[in-house]
């Protein structure tokens, strides 16, 4: 088995402006998500909006410079994310790929293998 972080990308705008009925959709379809993955899905979450980031820089001098929002200013932002434990990528792929947000003009999801040091 092998463990693979699945981020989910968004428009933070997009998101605020659904309906409810687009909401319980999106809740259904992570609903569903999480039943194909079953024992495999170790972790989930939904995250706050990236205007209540707070990030850390390199100072340089040995102490971080500490400021409020978001690493980068970007378009889509993390919304999102799950940790799996799967045979391979392509289980996690498929896993994947019922994810709701990829049905959104916007959405976007990106897999990528955890660093095994055991």
């Amino acid at each position: 088995m092998a463990k693979y972080l699945v981020l989910i990308y968004g428009s933070e705008q997009e998101w605020d402006a659904q309906t409810p009925d687009q909401l319980q959709a999106k809740e259904a379809g992570h609903i569903a998500f999480s039943r194909a993955a079953g024992t495999g899905r170790l972790s989930g979450q939904e995250l706050e909006s990236s205007t209540t980031a707070t990030t850390l820089r390199a100072s340089g001098n040995g102490t971080p410079i500490v400021t409020d929002g978001p690493f980068m200013e970007t378009k889509e932002a993390l919304g999102g994310f799950y940790v799996l434990d799967v045979p391979d990528l392509d289980a996690a792929v498929t896993l994947a790929r019922m994810l709701p947000e990829l049905r959104e003009q916007h959405g976007a999801v990106e897999v990528r293998p955890i660093v095994d040091h055991g």
